[in-house]
């Protein structure tokens, strides 16, 4: 008994839903590292947690978590000040080392999803 079975290939089709669930995974990632950064920004305010943005180029494929305000840098580096309990210097450098298993996670499922579907 011979089976025979015929596959076609969509290659097109597989890198487009490929690409958007890579982007669709870069922009929950970018906003789980936002979220682990906003937990630690030092609050006097709270301008600078709340100035905090993630965001995804989709042409690029690269994601980004920014803080808008004219201190954020400085903020972020200065290793001396002295911030509430919990808020530190370094912000989004430290959550963004500590996730990135996490991150890379995130991206992973998004893409095997957009693969199954």
């Amino acid at each position: 008994m011979t089976q025979r079975a015929r596959l076609t290939w969509n290659g097109a089709a597989a890198l487009r839903g490929t690409r958007a669930g890579a982007a669709r995974g870069l922009r929950l990632a970018a906003e789980h590292v936002l979220e682990r950064s906003r937990a630690r920004v030092p609050i006097e305010e709270g301008t600078l947690e709340r100035s905090g943005v993630a965001s995804v180029d989709e042409d690029t494929l690269t994601a980004g978590v920014s803080y808008d305000t004219p201190y954020a840098a400085r903020v972020h580096e200065d290793l001396n000040a002295r911030h509430d309990a919990g808020r530190t210097a370094k912000y989004l450098e430290g959550p963004l080392t500590e996730e990135q298993g996490t991150v890379a996670e995130i991206i992973a499922a998004q893409v095997r999803r957009s693969l199954r579907g």
